[in-house]
């Protein structure tokens, strides 16, 4: 192919993947609803996998502290061969049926706490592993995965299966499948957040304010709430260390 029919056929499949994605919906709501419920709780929610799928989760969960204000440790990311496996592949981390669950140890795994297992074939060994010793261990546990019938989809209580078929260069799972499991990571961690009040309206009131480009923006939302000047607005802010905060306190 030339470049051009490269890279129109490359997005060509890509197309295809919400349209996947749209047929798990009704699996994507269940799940949703158990994290929210262990989360009301005191629960956590875990990822847990290997390579691209562990990558995946380890993005996800630090994404939600700074864009939401929850706790570190309440999303949390585990991935196969550790964080040195989050930039250099680790041989055959993947294949131990017993360090997926050893790794959720460390963190003091309990039954408040929700654990996804992400693995676009289904058949990771470090992942069915984690998923079947949280079963004996009364941990409710979900899963996404990109094949029909997998024995992921068999360990886990609450199973999304997004069947996105043969990726362009075949078993290149970082394309088509990873692109899958990176929209149903969006769509669980958002909704989850929405239903336990970290946003208002669609502004992320809770955001953690770390560069100046969000206290800029935190800004903008407490002048048009509170229909303040930028200035004031931006006192209060710094005042009060949130959105919510400010506009919670201002009189």
């Amino acid at each position: 192919m030339s470049t051009k029919n490269l890279l129109f056929n490359i997005n060509k499949e890509d197309k295809t993947v919400p349209y996947s994605i749209e047929k798990a919906i009704p699996q994507i709501e269940k799940l949703v609803k158990a994290i929210i419920d262990k989360m009301t709780i005191g629960g956590r929610l875990f990822y847990i996998g290997a390579g691209t799928s562990g990558r995946l989760g380890i993005v996800d969960a630090s994404e939600c502290p700074p864009t939401y204000g929850v706790p570190h440790g309440l999303v949390n990311g585990i991935i196969a061969g550790g964080d040195s496996a989050i930039r250099k592949a680790v041989e055959f981390a993947e294949d131990d049926t017993e360090q997926g669950w050893k790794d959720l140890k460390k963190h003091k795994i309990n039954p408040k706490d929700l654990v996804i297992g992400i693995t676009a074939s289904g058949t990771t060994p470090y992942v069915i592993g984690a998923l079947q010793k949280c079963n004996k261990n009364k941990i409710t546990t979900g899963c996404i995965t990109c094949n029909p019938e997998s024995p992921v989809a068999n360990a886990a209580k609450y199973p999304i299966e997004v069947i996105v078929g043969p990726e362009f260069v075949t078993g290149s799972t970082r394309m088509k499948a990873g692109t899958a499991q990176k929209l149903v990571l969006n769509m669980i961690s958002t909704s989850v957040m929405i239903k336990l009040g970290r946003i208002h309206g669609n502004k992320m009131v809770d955001m953690q304010l770390t560069n100046n480009k969000l206290v800029d923006r935190g800004t903008k939302m407490i002048t048009k709430s509170l229909k303040v000047s930028y200035k004031q607005a931006n006192t209060l802010l710094l005042k009060y260390g949130s959105v919510r905060k400010a506009i919670d306190n201002y009189k």
